[in-house]
């Protein structure tokens, strides 16, 4: 398990997004998201459709570094 948990959780961190806000903004049960941040199911294919767009709406920027980060293409920090 993992590759979407891991970045779920990054993103929801990173940019400071409660569990609940994100399953608000997805119509779903608080308790999927918590799921999937533990990793403990993932999340189906078009799941990752609908996280993506519901974090789209929060803030555009922890959507394209969700996707980033499940694709595993996240963009490199430069130095």
């Amino acid at each position: 398990m993992g590759r979407a948990g891991s970045a779920l959780r990054q993103v929801l961190e990173t940019y400071g997004i409660s569990q609940n806000k994100l399953a608000v903004a997805m119509g779903t049960a608080r308790a999927n998201v918590n799921r999937w941040v533990k990793e403990l199911r993932d999340p189906a294919g078009d799941v990752i459709f609908e996280i993506k767009e519901a974090l789209r709406q929060i803030n555009q920027d922890a959507a394209d570094e969700f996707v980033g980060l499940y694709l595993g293409d996240a963009p490199q920090n430069s130095l």
